[in-house]
């Protein structure tokens, strides 16, 4: 007699997902937190043409989700994709294990890495949108969580990867330090794999139709070759400045073109939560300008003008490597997630819940004093040198503007979008976040320190007269959300009246 398998629950099959997430973005931000310094010290670029390539990498890395979305909903299903992702970014990292210093094999490796989070990372979030869907208030919160996972493996992997690039560098080697750095991240996606194989069984109902039927050789065809050829094009924009500037730039009107013919060709109905959808898109655009200096400015600042030592009332602590400053931001995050956890669920409990919009104007805030706090610390600098303390309570800010904004992002598209469009638009939200990742490379190059300035003493007014400018950017975003919010908030309510007159089938019919 057959047995029926008790149903999952929802935290069991968020779990699944957030653990493969977590190995992922230990991979990623384990790579990142060195990328730059990789090619400054190791590679002999200058900073312009390192901020500038990552950049360029950044934007392609955010952008090709837009693919992977349609891919998982049309082709191999979305949670077949998001697998086949993790394993093309545990190959990408693989490549920069090999000890070679060829700047066409970095671009060639950064090329595979751009192909795989463009499988992985639509699908994964879209995986959490599905699971629960319908459910407002815990939406928010799971995000919320799902963006901690991010943290949680980047905490450790941007601790991590800097020292064994030292200890390894120390004793066997420089070169072979920094690919063994590299590798680890490798390794990182390997055990995520293996946790999900062990899991997968808590998702068997979670998905898109595609997953449901056997894989269409056709289908794997045109996804490979499609792939290889991502790899190709991408090797080719990051080793042309002018390239990845026209592509970028390009690439930023189409996804603002297609926004706009959705919401013209969209039922009426769901022209209010897709206006809703695009007003925060561009919102964050801004915000990622600001993120991309954690990997950019504030880390070659991080190199040249803080004290890397810890000290607590006359008491040495620890002393950092000046990478492991950007871990900061995710420590951050891991310790404010749950508060912020908490806060939506009470209030969202009392019927109180704070907008998404309301949300974007805090955040913008919070970005703004944590970029005040950097120059602030510069009048108290020793020897051109500020307290690392400056950078914790800096990043603190930050990270929680990055909370309140970004770990939302993810949310407004699983609450405003309509579901058929979902993979699809976790894709153009991807996309208009890896262009401001290149605008903020291009940002981050007001304060690039020519090659013939050693001097700290030098280099700490040009750093802080950047941080400072972003703060008044940032207190002007916030104006901008503060007055943009009522016309929000009659979007989302045309929005939510429009939900409530849509009949059952056609919400679940694409399920």
């Amino acid at each position: 007699m057959p047995t029926t398998l008790p149903p999952v629950s929802q935290t069991r099959s968020f779990s699944t997902v957030f653990l493969i997430e977590m190995w992922e973005r230990f991979g990623f931000y384990g790579m990142q937190v060195l990328m730059v310094t990789y090619m400054v010290k190791k590679l002999g670029f200058g900073d312009s043409s390192s901020n500038l390539i990552w950049g360029a990498a950044a934007a392609l890395i955010y952008a090709t989700p837009a693919l992977g979305g349609v891919i998982g909903d049309k082709l191999l299903g979305t949670r077949r994709t998001m697998l086949v992702g993790a394993v093309t970014l545990a190959f990408g990292y693989a490549l920069l294990w090999i000890p070679t210093d060829n700047a066409m094999f970095l671009y060639v490796s950064l090329g595979v890495i751009v192909v795989g989070n463009g499988f992985f990372k639509p699908n994964a979030g879209n995986l959490v949108r599905k699971i629960y869907e319908g459910d407002e208030v815990r939406i928010d919160s799971a995000f919320t969580i799902y963006y901690m996972a991010v943290n949680v493996g980047s905490t450790v992997s941007m601790l991590l990867t800097p020292w064994i690039r030292d200890y390894v560098g120390e004793h066997y080697g420089d070169s072979l330090g920094w690919h063994t750095a590299f590798g680890v991240c490798s390794i990182g996606l390997l055990l995520g794999l293996g946790n999900y194989m062990l899991m997968h069984r808590t998702l068997s109902h979670i998905g898109s139709p595609q997953d449901e039927k056997p894989v269409s050789l056709r289908n794997a065809s045109y996804v490979l070759a499609a792939a290889l050829l991502t790899v190709a094009v991408s090797a080719f924009i990051l080793q042309s400045e002018a390239v990845a500037r026209a592509c970028v730039y390009g690439a930023g009107v189409v996804i603002l073109s297609i926004f706009i013919h959705l919401i013209r060709s969209s039922e009426r109905s769901e022209r209010s939560g897709l206006s809703a959808a695009l007003v925060l898109t561009i919102q964050t655009i801004f915000f990622f300008i600001f993120y991309q200096q954690m990997s950019t400015s504030l880390n070659l600042f991080a190199q040249r003008n803080v004290d890397l030592s810890f000290d607590l009332f006359g008491f040495h602590l620890m002393t950092w490597i000046p990478e492991q400053f950007q871990s900061l931001n995710a420590i951050w995050i891991v310790i404010l997630s749950p508060v912020l956890v908490f806060v939506y669920n009470y209030f969202g409990a009392k019927g109180k819940d704070f907008s998404v919009a309301s949300k974007f104007a805090l955040g913008f805030l919070a970005v703004a004093a944590g970029f005040f706090m950097y120059g602030v610390g510069s009048h108290t600098a020793v020897d051109a040198k500020i307290s690392s303390w400056f950078m914790v309570w800096g990043y603190g800010l930050y990270s929680l503007g990055e909370l309140l904004v970004s770990g939302l992002g993810l949310a407004m598209i699983a609450r405003y979008v309509p579901a058929r469009m979902g993979g699809f638009m976790m894709g153009a939200y991807y996309v208009a976040v890896g262009v401001s990742q290149y605008l903020g490379s291009v940002v981050a190059n007001f304060a690039a320190i020519p090659s013939n300035i050693t001097d700290p003493h030098q280099s700490l007014p040009i750093y802080t007269a950047l941080f400072n400018k972003l703060g008044f950017v940032g207190l002007g975003c916030t104006v901008i959300a503060l007055a943009v919010l009522p016309m929000m908030k009659k979007l989302s309510a045309t929005h939510a009246l429009s939900q409530q007159h849509t009949p059952l089938p056609a919400v679940h019919s694409e399920e």
